[in-house]
């Protein structure tokens, strides 16, 4: 199916940059450390899967990469921007210009249509939609034919795939992806899938996505393992055999 191409006016070498992110909640005597120091990078036109036992950091980690929550020390540079203490009406255009969002619950209003919602993006970043570029990032994700369907009216599977077209109307430097196929059975979680893949292999997309499930993270180009807040290990292009085996260790 044919992919929408994503502008990029200066190439840049990581989408998304940690440096010493540290990340504590409750008060000063008792916090408890989400994030404890993580340094890594999210190279840019690849896809980075993020896993780990649960409380291990997986989605403090994906907020604060995506500037939805902000690190008590530390770091963040998104798309090669530095966004550490920026105000929040700056994070708030840099979100909507700069990165899409793919959520496990698909997060589509139900009184619009697959237009409408992929289209709302743009209106919210108050630009005017162009019906061209709406209908040509929908049909990218197979569903040209279902642009005046309401969510009802379509299966999980097409619900995530316009949740995936609304994330890349903008066209962003970064899509994160939190449990993206969560909800979905194995035939819609497989699509789902080849479409991230195409996105990054045919549009060089940059995708940081949580999971669970090692079927899903054997799909990356590289699995990063968290445990207590901190990275522990990173497997490039792993089976999902060997995603479960380290999974499991930590998990012991």
């Amino acid at each position: 199916m044919p992919l929408v191409p994503r502008a990029r006016p200066e190439p840049v070498a990581n989408a998304v940059d940690l440096v010493e992110a540290t990340r504590r909640h409750g008060a000063p005597e008792t916090a408890v450390r989400a994030l404890d120091g993580v340094t890594i990078s999210f190279p840019a036109g690849s896809w980075t899967a993020v896993m780990g036992p649960s409380g291990s950091g997986k989605s403090t980690l994906l907020h604060c990469a995506a500037g939805l929550d902000r690190l008590t020390s530390g770091r963040v540079l998104l798309a090669g921007q530095e966004i550490t203490g920026a105000p929040d009406a700056v994070l708030t255009a840099l979100r909507r210009r700069t990165i899409g969002f793919v959520f496990q619950s698909f997060n589509l209003i139900g009184s619009l249509t697959a237009e409408q919602n992929v289209a709302l993006p743009l209106r919210l970043a108050g630009r005017r939609p162009s019906p061209e570029a709406v209908r040509e990032v929908l049909t990218s994700v197979g569903l040209g034919e279902r642009m005046r369907h309401r969510p009802r009216e379509m299966s999980g599977g097409q619900q995530q795939r316009v949740a995936i077209a609304r994330a890349m109307v903008t066209r962003p430097a970064v899509l994160f992806a939190d449990e993206p196929t969560g909800a979905l059975d194995s035939a819609s979680a497989r699509m789902v899938l080849t479409l991230l893949r195409g996105m990054v292999d045919a549009a060089g997309q940059s995708i940081v996505m949580v999971t669970h499930d090692p079927a899903v993270a054997a799909g990356a180009d590289a699995v990063v393992f968290l445990s207590d807040g901190r990275v522990v290990d990173r497997l490039l292009r792993p089976s999902a055999r060997e995603v479960a085996d380290r999974l499991a260790r930590l998990e012991g």
